[in-house]
């Protein structure tokens, strides 16, 4: 489990997140749902260590990341495809996708295994794997960011804005191939930042609401346990 603590973060000196408590939880869908600005990315960014947090904890587990330098999250079991895609031009979309394996140094056989795993889920990515990542549309690029973050996702997966710029055929595809996942990697905790909460209906378990920097209201008894009104 993925545990946050009254977490704050501050940016220029501006607050943006305010104590923000929540529980990602193994085999569950969260969806955090938020105006442009309310801390989505944000709370994103300071899972995987891209940006410091003022006060409070991350917790994967009982290994407390706050602790440990960025590029530890990755070997930590935890997938991140951000919302701007961040795929390398020059490379192919398969060389994008291996690249987190390669820097955990995994063995060649465990490359194949979950190359053949995201390739099952994604058939598109196989079909366009030579193609380079600077040539593929924005909305294929969201699906290389996915399998990116699939090859080092073993516990948690984080996807921010995954529908944002989507055309509705695409968002449609984004949403089932969600749905997929939850059947071929239901041990998976997904956290799923969005604006619009709609395309996920189906596939959410548990929906947070976040808003200049504060977790709302939570919206299932289960969550009241987990999640603090600030």
């Amino acid at each position: 489990m993925l545990r946050l603590d009254k977490v704050s973060v501050s940016i220029e000196g501006v607050r943006v997140l305010r104590k923000v408590s929540c529980n990602i939880i193994a085999r569950k869908t969260t969806v955090l749902i938020g105006r442009n600005g309310a801390g989505k990315t944000t709370t994103l960014r300071a899972i995987m260590g891209l940006i410091a947090h003022d006060e409070g904890s991350i917790h994967l587990d009982a290994d407390d990341l706050g602790s440990r330098p960025a590029y530890t999250r990755a070997r930590a079991g935890i997938g991140y495809a951000p919302e701007d895609r961040r795929l390398i031009p020059e490379l192919s979309v398969e060389e994008n996708i291996r690249l987190p394996a390669l820097a955990l140094n995994l063995a060649k056989p465990e490359i194949v295994r979950r190359l053949d795993e995201i390739y099952t889920l994604l058939p598109e990515l196989h079909v366009m794997r030579s193609r380079p990542a600077g040539g593929v549309s924005g909305g294929q690029g969201k699906m290389v960011a996915l399998g990116r973050a699939l090859m080092v996702a073993r516990k948690v997966l984080l996807l921010d804005e995954p529908f944002q710029g989507l055309a509705p055929a695409l968002a449609l595809d984004y949403a089932r191939t969600l749905g997929e996942l939850r059947k071929h990697r239901p041990e998976l905790a997904l956290l799923i930042t969005e604006s619009s909460p709609a395309l996920l209906d189906r596939v959410a378990d548990r929906t947070l609401q976040i808003e200049r920097g504060e977790i709302l209201v939570p919206s299932t008894k289960d969550d009241k346990a987990h999640v603090h009104e600030v």
